[in-house]
């Protein structure tokens, strides 16, 4: 059942932030051109690493967590495995690099502002709202996950173990 929700969560929600809202964005604000030429293929890299990044974090929050990445059905343990195991956030990390690989691809400059306000609106709600929350929940566990694995930038090297 939590496979379940952890799939139709990740049809609507991701798919509404990384490809509704920017087929309406670009079918109506297309005229903020950049001009990257071949650079622009750039952008392909980023949506698939983005794509691959949330599908092995989707994994992890289902079947080691056993929940889901919907902030109602979290997961009811401490997820540490994984792409958490370098980065706090990979999740929203793979918004904003699939929507950064939309804004490269399609050479839109209203994509980027986009993927801009995303990144603000995500930080926002994970320093006010679900870091407090995940402190409450998982305590100290948690306060040495935070000191040990960064929230944006991945450290190249694996961490120590949590």
């Amino acid at each position: 059942m939590v496979a379940i929700k952890t799939l139709l969560w990740s049809i609507f929600v991701p798919t509404t932030v990384t490809i509704i809202v920017p087929y309406l964005t670009l079918s109506r604000l297309n005229l903020l051109r950049l001009d990257l030429s071949k650079f622009r293929f750039f952008g392909i890299l980023l949506i698939l690493i983005g794509v691959a990044i949330y599908a092995w974090s989707a994994w992890n929050f289902t079947f080691v967590g056993k929940g889901t990445p919907a902030p109602f059905d979290p997961p009811k343990q401490l997820v540490v495995t994984g792409p958490y195991h370098y980065l706090r956030n990979p999740i929203y990390t793979f918004v904003i690099l699939v929507l950064l690989g939309e804004a490269i691809f399609f050479e839109s400059a209203a994509l980027l502002v986009y993927a801009a306000l995303v990144f603000s609106f995500v930080h926002l709600w994970l320093v006010l709202y679900e870091e407090p929350g995940l402190k409450r929940r998982f305590g100290k566990s948690y306060d040495t996950y935070c000191e040990t694995v960064p929230r944006w930038i991945p450290k190249t090297t694996k961490p120590a173990t949590l």
